[in-house]
């Protein structure tokens, strides 16, 4: 695998990846996460995810020349999660195509934002995901090191925060 810096270019293999993804959440019968509509045919979430493509970092894995995953990372997703009093870096986005599930793919964008973050001089690493649902996505951080923090609602959507010590 290999990480490379993305761009605007990159925002379609993004929407690629969402709609996978909801369409395997669906077909599991998680519709509260991200909803049933493809990422791509809403404007909101178009928009949302150019606005976070343009203003923050964004890492693309691939594996034999394949685009596997994405990470952003960024500041502070202003104003839904709680706010720290120190410098952070924020995981805005991980992503994993499904057909490189189980492969650490995630793990190792993880690993590169931790890189990021010392790169910058940066102690905290934050991330927020679904409350909801199984909780396997919230076990998930926990076994990549972070630690529950706070937890935050967008209308009826739970979300929790995660951090970790640098």
């Amino acid at each position: 695998m290999e990480i490379r810096p993305g761009d605007d270019g990159d925002v379609p293999v993004l929407f690629d990846m969402f709609d996978e993804a909801v369409a395997w959440m669906v077909a599991r019968g998680n519709t509260e996460q991200w909803g049933t509509e493809p990422w791509s045919a809403q404007p909101q979430r178009v928009d949302r995810v150019r606005g976070m493509v343009a203003r923050a970092d964004l890492w693309i894995a691939e594996v034999g020349g394949e685009p596997a995953g994405a990470l952003i990372v960024g500041d502070h997703p202003e104003p839904d999660v709680p706010p720290v009093d120190e410098p952070e870096l924020y995981v805005l986005l991980l992503l994993v195509s499904r057909r490189h599930a189980g492969k650490r793919i995630g793990a190792r964008l993880l690993d590169h934002a931790r890189g990021e973050a010392r790169a910058r001089g940066v102690g905290l690493l934050r991330v927020d995901c679904f409350a909801g649902g199984t909780g396997d996505l919230m076990r998930y951080y926990i076994r990549n090191g972070f630690t529950p923090t706070t937890t935050f609602s967008v209308g009826d959507w739970q979300g929790q925060v995660f951090e970790q010590r640098l």
